[in-house]
């Protein structure tokens, strides 16, 4: 593939990236110009400057050296990112499609032996055989759980942004940079004429035995090993859909640094009831007014207020009912589950209606927090975990606040940002049906099989008036 400005090969510590770069270097036309973004060097250990860039002018813009080195070279420009380099330089490269993308991985568990043993004999490349030194690490089970999920959090990332960019990737592994096809491939893929008659080992494999050989703790590594989900038994995708920080929903005081996160379906309008008591209130917040309003009122806090899944899922049944906040449902549940509800604010004649009509919405529920329907998840009715996540985007609140200990939390805050409590009003029962009236071990259980993450993620028993 032609019409490349420049190359980059995402790779870690201990992956062959010293011996690729060697042979890339090797092909007319290539220049790989080493770890160009590493922490404490510019390409190559000890070097503090590249094309006129200092190590202080590339922390201040990083940009500028990625621009040096096009000028500055003759050839294709690359050089070598591990996922602990500059982060600023992941998203210069990942969002540039005339930068190419090399991929170069090794197996995790041999990646991690050769790093600690580089690390403990001070020996990370070798040219000559005779100056090997050999030492045999003690497997630690911790730091290669660490390690392994870093690195694979980082393949993610590379893989989604390449992805949602709609850019291709040359991959090859460890044992494919032995073969001469391959680095020639790589050549044809960045669009350079000149190819390789032979390989280049100026770099030698410094530990060719059995993984079982490199380590004290053979025994105590396979047992490690096994504890490990390589195969993802123990995941659960999540196809609830990633929400947005929700900014102009966000209420903050005039008077007193305290900004709400309203969560829908929670006891927002009791908060806002209690914050409104110190003084006006703002919202309909934009990323720059909300920055604002924080540069005036040092010291803030920002709040949420988690309500039970049982009590939010009821509220947000109930105010359906009311307000036909999803038109869509309607239809809906009564095309795929048989079930009719009420017209728009009319509600349920009966206890015994309402309280089936609420088992009907929590199974569905279940199959819309599982992506496994077409319609799209309100607010309301989104898992707290999704919100919060969405919250993070902007900003995480400083202080979660459990429904059941309002009170008490308030009072916190109220002391945190220097400023008397007041008192909080008090709850005001909306709904047609209180939830005392309609709980039951059936609800519950409906509940926890729709939100089982916030139980999971939160902690939560089982609902009580």
């Amino acid at each position: 593939m032609a019409g490349f400005s420049s190359f980059v090969v995402l790779a870690e510590m201990r992956t062959g990236s010293n011996f690729l770069e060697s042979n890339l270097n090797a092909i007319a036309g290539i220049v790989c110009h080493g770890e160009a973004f590493n922490p404490y060097f510019i390409g190559t250990e000890g070097k503090d400057a590249a094309f006129g860039v200092t190590l202080a002018q590339r922390g201040a813009d990083p940009g500028a050296l990625l621009a040096a080195m096009q000028g500055g070279t003759k050839g294709l420009p690359g050089f070598r990112y591990f996922h602990d380099h500059d982060p600023r330089v992941f998203d210069l490269v990942m969002d540039d499609p005339a930068c190419a993308k090399i991929i170069l991985t090794r197996n995790a568990l041999e990646s991690y032996i050769s790093w600690k043993i580089a690390s403990q004999s001070d020996q990370w490349w070798l040219a000559n055989t005779k100056h090997l030194k050999t030492v045999r690490p003690v497997f630690d089970a911790a730091e290669f759980a660490a390690r392994l999920d870093a690195q694979q959090a980082h393949q993610t990332r590379i893989t989604s942004r390449l992805q949602k960019t709609g850019q291709a990737a040359f991959y090859l592994d460890y044992e494919d940079i032995l073969d001469l096809e391959v680095i020639n491939g790589i050549a044809g893929f960045l669009g350079v004429p000149g190819r390789l008659k032979s390989l280049v080992f100026r770099f030698k494999k410094q530990n060719p035995e059995s993984i079982r050989d490199k380590v004290e703790n053979p025994d105590e590594m396979m047992a490690a090993l096994a504890r490990i989900d390589g195969f993802g038994v123990d995941h659960v995708p999540n196809f609830e859909p990633r929400r947005n920080g929700a900014v102009p929903q966000y209420v903050a005081s005039a008077v007193v640094p305290l900004l709400f996160l309203p969560i829908k379906a929670g006891p927002e309008a009791r908060v806002l009831r209690w914050l409104a008591s110190y003084g006006t209130l703002m919202g309909d917040f934009d990323r720059q007014s909300l920055r604002k309003w924080k540069q005036g009122h040092p010291g803030q806090r920002s709040f949420t207020v988690l309500r039970h899944p049982v009590a939010r899922a009821h509220a947000a049944y109930s105010d359906l009912l009311a307000q036909d906040a999803m038109p869509e449902l309607r239809p809906y549940l009564k095309r795929v589950h048989k079930f009719e509800l009420p017209p728009k604010g009319k509600g349920f004649a009966t206890l015994e209606d309402h309280r089936a009509g609420f088992v009907v919405v929590l199974t569905f529920l279940k199959y819309l927090l599982e992506g496994r329907t077409e319609l799209k998840t309100p607010a309301q009715f989104a898992s707290l975990g999704a919100i919060l996540a969405g919250f993070a985007q902007v900003q995480s609140p400083d202080v979660l606040i459990r429904e059941d200990r309002l009170e008490t939390g308030l009072r916190h805050l109220a002391e945190e940002v220097g400023v008397a409590f007041r008192p909080l009003p008090p709850e005001e029962e909306s709904h047609a049906w209180p939830l005392a009236a309609v709980y039951g071990p059936d609800i519950e259980a409906a509940t926890k099989e729709a939100y089982w993450r916030d139980y999971n993620g939160f902690g939560f028993s089982a609902w009580a008036k």
